[in-house]
């Protein structure tokens, strides 16, 4: 892969991180609701998750999603009902308790590495993606384990790029917002995204 090559690809997965789906707006909705670290942990096991789709994707595993179809379904119902019950616990979340997806309150950083793990391999559309992207860059059948190593080495900078901008945005958003009235207003809202979210993988499947 030439520099120009790997600057594309880069900046293809950056792109590809702010994209709207349900990641993205799982991410807003604990930024805007428990600030910028908080969304760390999740953005950490979001890129865990899509970096094991990217392995899938070139060891030619492109059929998984057809022979593991039911699997992939449960995964998906199981994110989908995960953001429902985050987004009802938002609805209901007195403004002094608004910090409800905090990692912290429900087991610390690993928590919210798990949650990102969960909501990103609730969509294993995201290997379709990589299975059609990749062989722009790189020969899939003739990979070798130093092409895969750089793969995964600007995949994991590009997606948590993408993903922290993402987060400081909703989190300035909650900095703005500090009067009691717009702190159930912003609880409401990212209840809303997290619903929303989980709609939207029920819609996919």
């Amino acid at each position: 892969m030439t520099i120009e090559s790997a600057a594309t690809y880069l900046l293809a997965i950056f792109l590809f991180a702010i994209t709207p789906g349900p990641g993205v707006f799982a991410l807003i909705a604990t930024g805007v609701n428990a600030g910028f670290r908080r969304c760390l942990p999740m953005a950490v096991g979001m890129t865990i998750s899509d970096v094991l789709y990217l392995l899938l994707a070139t060891f030619g595993l492109a059929t998984i999603a057809e022979h593991w179809g039911e699997f992939f379904g449960v995964i998906r119902i199981l994110g989908a009902l995960y953001l429902f019950y985050l987004g009802w616990k938002l609805w209901r979340a007195p403004v002094q308790n608004a910090e409800v997806l905090s990692p912290g309150k429900s087991g610390g950083n690993l928590a919210g590495v798990a949650q990102g793990v969960l909501i990103s391999a609730s969509n294993p559309k995201v290997i379709l993606f990589y299975i059609a992207f990749l062989p722009t860059f790189v020969d899939l059948e003739r990979l070798g384990g130093s092409s895969l190593a750089l793969l995964v080495v600007l995949t994991v900078p590009g997606l948590m790029a993408g993903l922290c901008l993402v987060a400081a945005g909703a989190a300035r958003a909650r900095r703005a917002l500090r009067s009691p009235r717009a702190q159930r207003r912003l609880n409401r809202g990212a209840g809303s995204l997290m619903i929303g979210a989980g709609a939207l993988l029920i819609a996919k499947s």
